[in-house]
């Protein structure tokens, strides 16, 4: 049974500790095969991250306690990839 592949997660993270070390902290849980972490809103105190987690058989919760353990709160699961493969959205013509 394949689990879940790949995770796309807003989080709202303290400007400590970096993102540079936030995502080299995420890519050594041993599910994860690789970490995107983009800033996409940055103010006094905080920062908004979108972070990507690709892996196989991934532990949400353990991804969460993570991120909480460094003072992140995760604000929306944006996108959930599941199954024996990733699979790739597409533009349909609702979309466009």
């Amino acid at each position: 049974m394949a689990g879940i592949r790949r995770l796309v997660l807003d989080v709202l993270k303290p400007h400590e500790p970096s993102n540079l070390l936030l995502a080299k902290i995420l890519s050594e849980l041993e599910f994860v095969d690789g970490v995107n972490l983009s800033l996409y809103e940055i103010d006094q105190n905080t920062e908004n991250v979108k972070i990507t987690i690709v892996g196989d058989e991934m532990d949400f919760e353990e991804i969460k306690r993570t991120i909480e353990s460094l003072g992140g709160v995760i604000h929306s699961v944006d996108e959930v990839v599941a199954g024996k493969r990733i699979v790739e959205n597409v533009l349909t013509e609702q979309d466009r």
